[in-house]
């Protein structure tokens, strides 16, 4: 999986008790729009939209880990599969975002690269750090 990208008000959002990562419903949706740093709540960029084995909205990651040591926290989740009915896409990032959190902020994105379609019968899957964690904050 490509390196995980910050959005930039995650870290006033963790200041502003905006998320529980240890318990909130933290999902990934698929995009073929870009994120940048300065995007703050889910759709924005757009998912990729209900169709052929995708739900709007993502899916749910499970949390794994979600401790500090040291002065490090490090949150370790498994990340979310989908199996195509009729195939997907095309889509390129895979954006988390909190939807427990009333606006639904983002946290982060990763880029694929390039454009990505999910043929029929076949399961695309967010392979994410078991052991670095997929955020860490300092």
């Amino acid at each position: 999986m490509a390196a995980f990208n910050k959005i930039n008000a995650f870290v006033a959002d963790v200041a502003n008790k905006v998320h529980n990562l240890g318990s909130d419903d933290l999902r990934i949706y698929l995009s073929n729009t870009a994120a940048t740093a300065g995007s703050t709540v889910y759709n924005t960029p757009a998912d990729l939209g209900t169709g052929g084995g995708y739900t709007a909205g993502g899916a749910t990651c499970a949390i794994t880990s979600s401790t500090q040591t040291g002065g490090l926290y490090k949150l370790i989740l498994v990340g979310p599969s989908w199996t195509a009915t009729t195939g997907f896409g095309p889509f390129e990032y895979a954006i988390l975002y909190n939807n427990t959190a009333a606006s639904k902020q983002l946290i982060g994105w990763w880029d694929y690269g390039s454009s990505l379609t999910v043929a029929a019968s076949a399961t695309f899957s967010i392979t994410l750090d078991a052991s670095n964690g997929t955020v860490e904050i300092q």
